[in-house]
């Protein structure tokens, strides 16, 4: 995922260097302090009904790191956590992915996917059954920082941030990849103030399933797209333009799919977007405030919750989790509150699928911080120590 405003190294992630890759430590070494005995007893009698809807048993944790920065990881890492207290615990890697800086998983659960953030860049899939790598496809660009799978499951979708660029790729049977069917640049308007060029940093489809959306924080504009759900080809038909120099980085819809909310990553700010399902027009809104105070706290990724009640920010140079109340069905954000995120330079976040658990992966940190969500306030609670993970840059709980 680029960074915009932020001091980066292009085609390799966020850290500068190029140190030879260090190994995700083992399992036992992985392990976080450990919980009290009671834990997740406590954590039951204290939620019951979050007890009862929680699986049970440990569930699967995937990590995206750097492979070639100082410090970062050889591949995706493997880890579990438990559901009801938070807990994580390391299982090791699945190596002969570069740089798998961004993870998706196919809507059957039976497929992960992966970006190859190089200059070179390359989408990956990987078996999830028995952990085989079924091969890589070029993405046709730079740097590639976030992909997706389009709803039907027959579709990748992702976006390179170093060429400014989004690429399409069929879902074979076996989740493996085919050849690229589409790739389109973003050439148009200019580059906003600071930007040499475009840069995708997001490519992904609309609650509604009828079009795709591409945010481009060179251009400062949120693309949409029209799939050919046969060809898998891409026709443009319309776009949101942000204030100049935003630098829109990830937009995320209110689950009434009426409303989206754009995180702008160099201007430091949050904006609300209406959304029209049936043209895929996006009109933005007036930018708010993260709540981080003066300055730029390069803001990441917005996630929303189930209910569409509340939305969490995550701000990298603030190191803190934004807590906002969603009102008026989506239209309107209010600001809440903002909380330490125990780490440094929190990269992106992510609900485990039950909702109750935020997690937030720690770049400089190299660690995961695991949260407690409240269903009825939407207050976080810190679940334990991180979980130590290299150059930590995406969780993908499953």
């Amino acid at each position: 995922m680029g960074s915009g405003g932020v001091s980066r190294r292009r085609f390799v992630g966020a850290l500068a260097g190029t140190a030879a890759a260090v190994a995700l430590p083992a399992a036992s070494a992985c392990d976080d302090a450990p919980a009290p005995a009671d834990a997740a007893s406590a954590e039951a009698s204290a939620s019951p009904s979050r007890a009862a809807r929680s699986p049970s048993g440990p569930r699967p944790l995937h990590l995206g790191t750097y492979a070639s920065v100082e410090g970062g990881g050889k591949g995706i890492g493997l880890a579990s956590y438990d559901p009801v207290t938070g807990r994580v615990t390391g299982e090791g890697v699945i190596t002969g992915v570069g740089d798998p800086s961004y993870l998706a998983v196919h809507p059957d659960g039976r497929t992960l996917y992966a970006v190859d953030e190089r200059a070179e860049g390359a989408v990956t899939a990987v078996r999830l059954a028995d952990r085989t790598v079924l091969g890589s496809r070029s993405t046709g660009g730079g740097a590639p920082c976030h992909l997706s799978v389009h709803p039907g499951g027959r579709w990748l979708l992702s976006a390179n941030y170093g060429s400014g660029s989004v690429a399409v790729h069929p879902v074979e049977d076996s989740g493996a990849l085919g050849e690229r069917t589409d790739l389109v640049r973003h050439t148009s308007p200019a580059p906003g103030p600071g930007q040499q060029g475009p840069h995708a940093h997001q490519f992904a489809t609309s609650p509604d399933g009828g079009h795709v959306l591409a945010v481009d924080l060179g251009t400062d504009t949120v693309y949409t797209y029209r799939l050919d759900e046969t060809k898998g080809k891409l026709t443009e038909v319309s776009r949101a333009r942000t204030r100049p120099g935003a630098g829109p980085r990830h937009l995320t819809f209110h689950p009434g799919g009426r409303y989206a909310y754009l995180a702008n990553e160099v201007d430091n700010t949050v904006a609300v977007c209406a959304y029209d399902p049936g043209t895929g027009r996006l009109s933005v809104g007036e930018p708010q405030s993260t709540g981080t105070g003066s300055g730029t706290s390069y803001p990441a990724q917005l996630l929303v919750t189930s209910n569409g009640a509340y939305a969490y920010l995550a701000n990298r140079g603030h190191n803190s989790l934004t807590r906002y109340a969603v009102e008026a069905d989506g239209a309107r954000l209010r600001l809440l509150d903002t909380v330490p995120v125990a780490g440094d330079f929190p990269r992106q976040i992510a609900f485990s699928p039950d909702g109750g658990l935020l997690f937030a992966a720690n770049q400089r940190s190299s660690s995961v911080s695991v949260f407690h969500v409240d269903g009825a306030s939407g207050e976080l609670r810190l679940a334990g120590e991180p979980f130590a993970s290299p150059v930590a840059v995406c969780a993908l709980p499953l």
